[in-house]
C-alpha cells in the first residue's frame, strides 16, 4: 500500500497531528462563545489535576521494595525534594523537574 517506510512514517505524524489538533481545539468549539460552561465541567476542572497527580505518584511508587537494597531510599528522597522544592518555590515545573533530576543523580552516581 505504501512505497515506503518514510511514506508511511509521514502520513502517520500529519494523522496524529490533525487529531491532536482537533482534540485541543473540540472544548473551545464546543464551550467557546459567550456560552455557559456547564458547572460539571467547572468541577471537572477543580478536581482532575489533583486526582492525577495522586494517581501519578501511585504509580510511580507502586514497584517499591522496602525490604531489599536500596529500601526506597531514592524514591523517599526524590519525593521529599519534590515536597520541598514546591513549599520553597511554589513552582509546579521546579518541583517536579528538581525532583526528577534529584532522582536521577540518586540512582546512577549514589545507590548502584
Amino acid at each position: 500500500m505504501f512505497d515506503s517506510i518514510d511514506t508511511y512514517s509521514i502520513l502517520l505524524i500529519i494523522i496524529m497531528s490533525v487529531i491532536t489538533f482537533l482534540l485541543r481545539v473540540f472544548p473551545f468549539v464546543v464551550f467557546g462563545g459567550k456560552r455557559k460552561t456547564p458547572d460539571f465541567i467547572i468541577w471537572l476542572g477543580k478536581v482532575l489535576p489533583p486526582a492525577i497527580i495522586g494517581m501519578l505518584v501511585v504509580y510511580c511508587l507502586k514497584n517499591i521494595s522496602v525490604v531489599s537494597y536500596p529500601h526506597g531510599l531514592p524514591e523517599f528522597i526524590a519525593c521529599l525534594s519534590v515536597v520541598l522544592l514546591h513549599l520553597w518555590k511554589k513552582n509546579a515545573l521546579l518541583s517536579i523537574g528538581g525532583g526528577t533530576i534529584c532522582y536521577m543523580l540518586l540512582i546512577q552516581f549514589v545507590f548502584k
